[in-house]
């Protein structure tokens, strides 16, 4: 079984991979997500004033989704077995970064992500260019409020039916819960594997 991991070994964590990547921690804002409730489809905007929130200090801001139209802000989303969709708009450079799991795509949040881009932004969804990370697949993970299909064909479905391109869909199609080059938080769960963990993806107009 794994430790766990302290808040101040987390914040180093990612303030080691933005680093990484050539992106400024005080320039990063966390997408936060929060289980409790009911509401899984909150977005947020941020801009300048957000910058730091949940990497460099503490935030406040909840969010299942963020988006921005600030250059050089970068967007940073921890997952584990669920989706990280990039959302961009060219036309008005718009970025978003949303988190889509089964809470999420049960209350049709890929949908609702692009409702919020058109009615916050004027996007088109037939503008947008999507690109979903890889997440755990039908056989291991199916969605049974979906008749058992799995998360990338449900928001795939779900961006489609806003009149996003299927050319501008672009899925990472591995799996997380056999490929080992990843963490699997529910295969964790479920004794098959040794170490828990999560990945994560960043985003950000330069």
């Amino acid at each position: 079984m794994s430790k766990a991991v302290s808040e101040a070994e987390r914040t180093e964590n990612r303030q080691k991979f933005l680093t990484g990547h050539d992106i400024t921690p005080e320039r990063t804002v966390l997408v936060r997500l929060q289980y409790a409730g009911d509401d899984y489809c909150r977005y947020l905007t941020v801009g300048q004033g957000e910058a730091g929130e949940g990497v460099t200090k503490p935030s406040n801001l909840v969010s299942d989704a963020l988006f921005t139209s600030e250059r050089d802000l970068a967007l940073f989303l921890p997952i584990a077995d669920c989706i990280g969709a990039v959302l961009y708009d060219p036309v008005n450079h718009i970025l978003g970064l949303v988190h889509l799991g089964r809470h999420n795509l049960v209350q049709s949040g890929a949908s609702k992500a692009v409702d919020y881009m058109h009615d916050t932004f004027g996007t088109s969804p037939a503008d947008l260019l999507v690109r979903m990370s890889p997440a755990a697949g039908r056989e291991s993970y199916p969605l049974y409020d979906f008749n058992d299909q799995g998360m990338h064909d449900v928001a795939r479905t779900q961006l489609r039916s806003t009149g996003v391109l299927a050319q501008n869909i672009i899925i990472d199609e591995r799996d997380t819960t056999t490929n080992r080059t990843f963490f699997s938080h529910s295969e964790f769960l479920k004794g098959n594997r040794e170490t828990d963990g999560r990945q994560a993806m960043v985003a950000m107009m330069r």
